[in-house]
């Protein structure tokens, strides 16, 4: 076989080629977008927006404010310097020469300002919505910076830092720059500042684990180049594809390809190390045991490769943005991690010959069959328990099934967030000055929601928009509206220029604000629950005739969550599908597929209720929405992988023994190789929660929760008890299970189905 007669070559070929993708292909980190870079424009919130803009003339959404906060109050100077500040900006506006990308700046008092210098007041640089302001002292400005919405984000949140660098004053009080733009600028500084200790603390778990399993220095040396190599291909392949063609994963979530790429390769790489030394200390020579053990295990990890590949890139069949750049960007990390695994590790393994198990115990020559198999001894009781005593096989499959369906229970009631401020770590100055503006006004007041009224002579009826407001003021969740009933800007704007009411007379809006974290689960439902009533309420203020559109970061949230949710069946029949076709060519059978998918199922459902029920328990609302379709995708794909792992075993074992001894045989010895690529998978996932962020820690936390009941609830004791429970019928229409050939086949092949 090339991989191993032509070992050298075969390292020599793959080096000039991993060689040539790191010098001319770039990195997902260079080439690889924001999150809400893949926002479409056709999105109906950013249709809203821009619809809005056209016809009022001057923006009234803003994603960047600065924040100034005192609990025991605001002296007057600052509240002057405040007012001051935004004159200085707003007066090129006002004389129609405003100065891009800074369109506007408005500040907004808490409190009703007192004391102000003669001939300064709020009217004069700032608005001020009765509806948000205490009659009490002001601790808290918000001033909102209107840029130029087709301005880049980096270069909006440069313009917010700059202007809050112009307040020095130590009575100023500053927090600092908050809004969506300067949080998802955190998130992705975050993930960079944490990117290498995941990589660092990924490598050693795979060292100490593949070491331990091994007993062996030259195993995880052989594992960590393979996975070393796989990932920096994946990368620079994610990053070629983004630049190209616009549909790889966000750089932020790039903490999950090095997971994905590190588990899968030492998955595969465990696979044949474990085959390779089972044949030396079976007494073959170094060469003769490579080759036996890529015999025994190319097929299986082809098609587990593949497998996982096509399950995860079966999110591209969504229509939600993020997954369908999300897709790409796993399959070609899982492709990559295949490709490398078959290439490298095969003529690593060569090379090291015999020297592989140093310093382990030294190859025994003349050892029988049955030393190769190195049995995990509680599997092997295990599996002499359920076949020699009547009922326990269903005793144990109905009581791991108990376990998997109890575990799902919290999934009934998942609440779906999207970004909210409280992801990031508690004292991140972004956090920070979003808590003052909320102690001041509202969570919600650095992103309110707009509503865009159009209709003919809509401005002709103020009674109606006033019953409007204040039933929109009426709403639970609403801390407060703007909008034509109060809202003004200074005397000095020109008339070019409106606020509320459309120059037109087919247009008015209202800002709303919510009283929760804007793209938290609590409003983005209050958000859902207003879009649905809003009908009656237009009808109750005989605005029956008036469409209504939404704009905002809400706005945007709850499209991103009804999207996801409508992509649910779609990508989860799509996924099913795929595993189960895979497994079905596989195993050549019908019955034995439809347990095994429902199993990995069961593990995503189990996976993502302990998820929800733990991280409800830690405050937070609800997952980030894109947490459960990842996981889903990656457990469901990973399930079908150990399947073909472990079930592959007990088919090809069953070609030549009776059921009962094909389980005792096959089982306990996969279960050694696939509880090593388990714990290693676990441990890689798992450590993507040093990330401190929350989407990174959900998805950390259920994915190495789904891939430890995988590796030892699921295949060292469901799946064993089903496949004896059900008997031979689960290979129907083939007999495989029924009688064993009357030929043998060689000593230690195993795994193939062939």
């Amino acid at each position: 076989m090339v991989l191993t007669r032509g070992w050298w070559a075969v390292l020599v070929l793959l080096g000039m080629g991993v060689w040539a993708t790191v010098t001319s292909l770039p990195t997902l980190a260079t080439a690889g977008g924001g999150l809400s870079e893949i926002i479409s424009e056709d999105t109906p919130a950013v249709q809203a927006q821009i619809r809005a803009l056209e016809i009022f003339g001057l923006p009234l959404l803003t994603r960047t404010a600065v924040v100034q906060h005192d609990p025991d109050g605001l002296d007057p100077y600052a509240q002057a310097r405040a007012t001051l500040r935004a004159a200085e900006v707003d007066e090129p506006a006002y004389r129609g020469r405003p100065t891009p990308p800074l369109l506007l700046a408005v500040p907004v008092f808490d409190g009703l300002p007192r004391g102000l210098p003669e001939g300064l007041t709020p009217g004069s640089g700032a608005l001020t919505p009765e509806t948000l302001t205490s009659a009490g002292p002001t601790t808290t400005i918000v001033t909102y910076l209107f840029t130029d919405p087709r301005a880049p984000t980096w270069l909006q949140e440069q313009v917010a830092r700059d202007y809050a660098a112009r307040i020095d004053h130590p009575g100023d009080h500053l927090l600092g720059v908050s809004g969506t733009i300067p949080l998802q600028s955190e998130q992705g500084r975050l993930v960079a500042e944490h990117l290498t200790a995941v990589e660092v603390c990924s490598v050693l778990a795979v060292a100490l684990v593949v070491a331990l399993a091994f007993r062996s220095v030259l195993a995880p040396v052989i594992t960590l180049i393979a996975a070393g190599t796989s990932y920096v291909v994946a990368d620079h392949l994610a990053g070629t594809v983004a630049a190209a063609f616009g549909v790889s994963a966000p750089a932020q979530l790039e903490p999950v390809l090095v997971a994905l790429a590190l588990g899968l390769t030492t998955d595969y790489a465990v696979l044949f190390l474990s085959g390779m030394r089972r044949r030396l200390r079976a007494g073959e020579d170094g060469l003769t045991a490579a080759r036996g053990a890529v015999e025994d295990y190319l097929v299986i990890v082809v098609v587990a490769g593949t497998t996982v590949a096509a399950g995860v890139g079966a999110l591209s069949v969504a229509r939600t943005e993020l997954f369908q750049a999300f897709g790409p960007g796993l399959a070609l990390t899982v492709l990559s991690s295949l490709v490398v695994s078959v290439l490298l590790v095969p003529p690593l393994m060569t090379m090291c010959g015999r020297a592989l198990l140093w310093p382990g115990r030294p190859a025994r020559q003349g050892t029988d069959e049955a030393a190769q198999f190195e049995p995990d001894r509680g599997r092997s009781r295990f599996i002499g328990l359920i076949t020699r005593r009547k009922g326990v096989a269903p005793a144990a499959a109905v009581a791991a099934l108990a376990v998997l369906a109890v575990s799902a229970l919290p999934l009934t009631s998942l609440r779906e967030a999207v970004s909210p401020m409280d992801s990031l770590p508690a004292g991140n100055p972004v956090r920070v000055a979003w808590e003052g503006a909320a102690a001041g006004f509202a969570p919600g007041v650095l992103s309110p929601t707009e509503i865009l009224l159009t209709g003919s002579d809509v401005t002709a009826r103020p009674e109606s928009l006033a019953r409007l407001q204040r039933a929109l003021e009426d709403r639970p969740g609403v801390a407060g509206v703007l909008g034509p009933v109060q809202g003004r800007l200074p005397d000095a704007v020109p008339d070019r220029y409106a606020l509320f009411l459309g120059p037109q007379g087919d247009a008015a809006r209202f800002l709303v604000v919510l009283d929760a974290d804007p793209l938290g689960a609590r409003a983005i439902e209050t958000l859902q629950a207003l879009q649905r009533d809003m009908p009656t309420l237009l009808a109750a203020a005989e605005l029956d005739e008036v469409s209504a559109a939404y704009a905002g970061d809400t706005a945007l949230g709850l499209g991103l969550v009804e999207s996801a949710r409508a992509d649910l069946v779609r990508v989860a029949v799509v996924v099913a599908a795929v595993e189960l076709v895979l497994l079905v060519l596989f195993l050549r059978s019908l019955v034995a597929p439809l347990y095994l998918l429902g199993c990995s199922l069961l593990v995503v459902a189990s996976a993502l209720g302990l998820t929800s029920l733990v991280f409800g328990e830690l405050g937070q609302e609800g997952l980030i929405f894109f947490v459960p379709f990842a996981v889903g995708a990656l457990l469901a794909s990973l399930g079908a992988d150990y399947n073909i792992f472990g079930v592959g075993d007990v088919w090809q074992a069953a070609r030549t023994r009776p059921l009962a001894q094909a389980l005792a045989e096959a089982v306990p010895r996969s279960t050694r190789a696939i509880g090593t690529a388990g714990i290693t998978l676990a441990a890689s996932f798992g450590l993507v929660a040093l990330v401190p962020l929350a989407p990174f820690q959900e998805l950390a936390f259920a994915m190495a929760v789904g891939v430890l009941l995988d590796t030892f609830l699921v295949r060292a004791f469901l799946v064993p008890a089903l496949i004896w429970w059900v008997g031979p019928a689960s290979a129907w229409p083939s007999r495989r299970l029924r009688a064993p050939s009357p030929h043998p086949v060689a000593t230690g092949t195993s795994g193939t189905t062939g």
